[in-house]
């Protein structure tokens, strides 16, 4: 720890405090900041090992998908970033195929023997990197693994992760760079730092960029824009659904009819994912939507259940026709066949960022399915505007590119 005459500087985390407020029974001092990942206090030194010299490597990756143009010219971008030690920012709408964009820049670097991190939705990520680099030792970091660290070229991990490692990487890659927990953290943007080679190549990966992270990384990244998805469809243009007093008639289970009526029109086609702006609320909806449709298998989620994964696994799995969510599932999850209700769309938790990717959920993947997004709301508001003019924007320059074929 750095230490100076009233304050006190984690190395590890790089957060700042007063000495008072951090001092120990003992007298030393410690960062409460990063303690889920260990204690670091001043009685204790933090130490790191050298890197090994890069050995370049035989690499095999066995992917027997073909790119889009759009995709092509991602790929290429993340290459020649990657080869160059640049960063880049791939700015590419939901369902656009970012992962497999990824390969080529990934198998170079491997090959090069450098080594790679990719900060994302670990589990889900994880099988699809093992299938496709199968002779590659991939070492898998989040908060309740229980695998062993070691030595690997590949590395996925939760953002938090980062903090263990110094000048590690050769090439780091973060997806949902807008997204918490990332977001406006500056003991991760620390840590991303810090884990780091001088000389390395840094890869965002968003749908959603914000303006300040526009404006934050202008002078020092690539950007790369792709405005269209691989099967060449127009992102879902959301529609509006005006339903007064939303939130009491959902709790309390009465005059639902506007809702029971949209659900079978939906699931007449699609299953449905119907996001809430609460948990209590989604469970006092879920338990009214099953006397509604005694004949349904429904489901809630959210980031606390103990059953988390299970769910979103048997949801894939199409035992589920509806299932109920909060934001939980905006980002990181593909379900074909389906259709999305954003229940109190005007609620503070659905930012612009949110309800698109939460719309982008829709015609990810599959044959057309006629699947439809929903914005269920009584007052309209910016955020709101904001993801229609975006959705709406994104379509024209996919158009205007040759990329869509039709909204």
């Amino acid at each position: 720890m750095k230490i100076s005459q009233s304050t006190v500087v984690c190395q590890c985390c790089g957060s700042s405090f007063s000495k008072e407020a951090v001092r120990l029974p003992n007298g030393h001092l410690y960062c409460p900041n990063c303690i889920q990942l260990g204690r670091v206090s001043s009685d204790l030194a933090l130490v790191h090992q050298k890197e090994p010299a890069r050995i370049p490597q035989a690499v095999k990756l066995i992917w027997a998908g073909k790119l889009a143009p759009q995709q092509i010219s991602g790929s290429q971008q993340v290459s020649k970033a990657m080869k160059q030690k640049r960063n880049l920012l791939l700015w590419a709408v939901t369902g656009s195929g970012k992962t497999e964009m990824l390969f080529k820049g990934i198998t170079a670097a491997l090959k090069s023997g450098e080594r790679v991190a990719i900060v994302d939705v670990c589990r889900e990520l994880y099988p699809r990197l093992q299938a496709v680099f199968p002779e590659i030792d991939i070492l898998l970091l989040y908060g309740s693994s229980e695998e062993t660290y070691r030595y690997s070229l590949l590395t996925i991990c939760t953002t938090h992760q980062l903090l263990r490692f110094y000048q590690a990487f050769d090439v780091l890659i973060i997806d949902e760079i807008d997204a918490f927990p990332f977001a406006d953290n500056p003991q991760l943007a620390h840590g991303v730092a810090q884990s780091r080679l001088p000389k390395s190549s840094l890869i965002y990966l968003t749908a959603t960029p914000s303006l300040k992270l526009l404006r934050q990384i202008k002078d020092d990244f690539m950007i790369e824009k792709i405005p269209a998805r691989y099967h060449r469809r127009p992102l879902p243009v959301p529609k509006l659904l005006w339903w007064n007093k939303w939130r009491q008639r959902c709790a309390s289970g009465k005059k639902l009819k506007k809702l029971t009526q949209l659900l079978k029109r939906l699931l007449s086609q699609n299953r449905v994912l119907l996001f809430c702006p609460s948990i209590s609320l989604m469970e006092m909806l879920a338990e009214h939507l099953k006397k509604n449709f005694p004949e349904l298998a429904i489901a809630t989620v959210h980031g606390n259940h103990p059953r988390r994964e299970e769910i979103v696994t048997e949801m894939r799995e199409n035992k589920y026709q509806l299932l109920l969510t909060t934001t939980i599932l905006e980002r990181g999850v593909t379900f074909e066949k389906l259709s999305v209700i954003v229940l109190g769309a005007n609620h503070r938790v659905f930012n612009q960022a949110a309800l698109i990717q939460i719309a982008g959920r829709v015609d990810r993947k599959g044959p057309p399915s006629q699947g439809e997004v929903i914005f269920i709301y009584d007052e309209m508001t910016k955020a709101m505007r904001q993801a229609l003019r975006e959705i709406n924007a994104m379509n024209q320059a996919g158009i205007k590119a040759g990329l869509v074929d039709e909204v």
